[in-house]
């Protein structure tokens, strides 16, 4: 029988996935920072392991006062901790989101989804006390 190359691929998802659940765990179990090389430091053996890397250690300063830009567009104000963000190449400007899917969604089409919260963002910013 010859094997063709879907069937290798599905053959060896589960060894992938294993071996991904391994690197995992030992990382979590050691506090690890980098969860591809499993380094870890003396300041961060803290509780919380790996997932306090997620939120900045510095103040993050995004645009729209790091207001969810999706949030803005739609005339709401919802803060967010720039742990998640994203970076627009074209000028640099950092934008912080509330959600995975508020960032997910924002990323499908970031021009368009930027111009409609800038154009709400006037609103909002003049409303504010």
């Amino acid at each position: 029988m010859r094997c063709t190359s879907s069937q290798a691929s599905r053959s060896s998802l589960p060894v992938i996935v294993a071996t991904a659940a391994a690197i995992l765990s030992s990382a979590v179990d050691a506090g690890a920072d980098d969860i591809a090389t499993g380094t870890v430091s003396a300041q961060n053996t803290a509780p919380g392991g790996i997932w306090k890397a997620a939120v900045p250690k510095a103040p993050m300063h995004g645009e729209f006062e790091n207001d969810d830009p999706l949030g803005v567009a739609a005339g709401v104000r919802i803060q967010a901790d720039c742990s998640l963000n994203w970076i627009d190449p074209d000028d640099g400007k950092l934008y912080c989101f509330s959600s995975g899917t508020s960032l997910e969604i924002f990323i499908e089409n970031p021009q368009a989804n930027i111009q409609r919260a800038r154009r709400a963002w006037r609103t909002i910013a003049s409303a504010a006390p």
